[in-house]
């Protein structure tokens, strides 16, 4: 009896221990749920609202300028889409860009490889990648900026929200705002001046306006535009204030008291050299006031317009004040 009984109290004392096992367990869990469910927050987007769980440690980046928004804010992603020019990244990124991985273009993403990186966030675009949409939010937490224009800072701000660095991205944006205000400070009265802005590209040539990469920048400074310009974007539908294309009947009104041009050239294609040399040595262009004078600056196009991301608009600014104040 006494046997049967010291073996029942060993029994109950097997039974307390896991039962008491399992409650720190339980316990354990649902500090972790609690802690995750508090670290969770939403983002409002191009494409409706995305729940994030928790702070984003493997992020996914699926355009140019959302890749220089993450290092801005101290991210260097785990993948992105290749640079349009650069083997795979611009020049001025590689080398924060160290083990992060090519994920396709930005007009066509590869799902699969994405999928292989595992991340917890995946930042994209409605007007590049609308289509992989709902496969990207299947694979993690998806946020799409509207559209790729030339003020960058509405997709920074969103960027910012999505990796739940706000108060980052605040610090970030008026460092930026502050170096405009150095640079136009000491430009003076230089910036009462129309510029003018010409891209040449592979068999076409455009004129670039306001709603510009470089046209938000030199507007931030106070420069002035061309007038006879306007016209040109009234009926632009397809590119709005972007930009237009133009033939060299146009040439006369790419003139202004200082007149840029850049040279789009993608990786292994500089096919738009033919184009820049055919307009620059045309008699028309010759014959512009800015290039009479002196007035003309061909600038590198990946700073001054294809990267569109914050760091290529801080060396921006600085090309700006070298040119101008040189």
């Amino acid at each position: 009896m006494q046997k049967a009984f010291q073996k029942l109290l060993v029994l109950l004392a097997v039974v307390a221990v896991f039962v008491l096992a399992a409650c720190g367990n339980n316990k354990e869990n649902t500090k972790e749920e609690s802690s995750t469910e508090s670290n969770a927050y939403s983002v409002e987007h191009a494409m409706g609202t995305t729940e994030i769980k928790d702070m984003p440690k493997r992020v996914v980046v699926l355009t140019n300028e959302g890749t220089e928004a993450l290092l801005a804010l101290g991210i260097k992603p785990v993948g992105a889409v290749k640079a349009f020019s650069g083997d795979p990244w611009y020049d001025h990124l590689k080398d924060k860009m160290e083990g992060a991985e090519v994920v396709g273009v930005e007009s066509e993403v590869n799902i699969e490889k994405i999928a292989s990186l595992k991340p917890d966030l995946i930042i994209g675009n409605k007007m590049r990648q609308e289509k992989d949409y709902e496969k990207l939010s299947k694979i993690a937490p998806t946020v799409f900026a509207e559209t790729l224009r030339g003020d960058w800072q509405d997709n920074f701000k969103l960027y910012a929200k999505a990796v739940n660095q706000e108060a980052k991205g605040k610090e970030v944006l008026k460092a930026y705002n502050d170096k405009v205000q150095a640079v136009k400070e000491k430009l003076g009265d230089k910036t009462n001046q129309e510029v003018s802005f010409v891209r040449f590209m592979a068999d076409k040539s455009r004129i670039y306006y306001t709603d510009s990469f470089s046209g938000v920048i030199f507007d931030s400074l106070g420069f002035k535009r061309v007038p006879e310009q306007a016209e040109l974007f009234k009926d632009n539908a397809k590119l709005g204030k972007l930009a237009v294309e133009v033939g060299k009947e146009v040439i006369p009104k790419m003139d202004g008291d200082v007149l840029f041009y850049f040279t789009y050239m993608p990786t292994d294609d500089d096919s738009a050299l033919a184009t820049e040399k055919e307009w620059t040595e045309d008699p028309l262009w010759k014959n512009l006031s800015a290039v009479q004078k002196g007035n003309v600056h061909k600038v590198d196009d990946v700073i001054w317009n294809t990267a569109g991301g914050i760091l290529a608009a801080e060396i921006m600014l600085d090309q700006i004040e070298e040119i101008f104040t040189k």
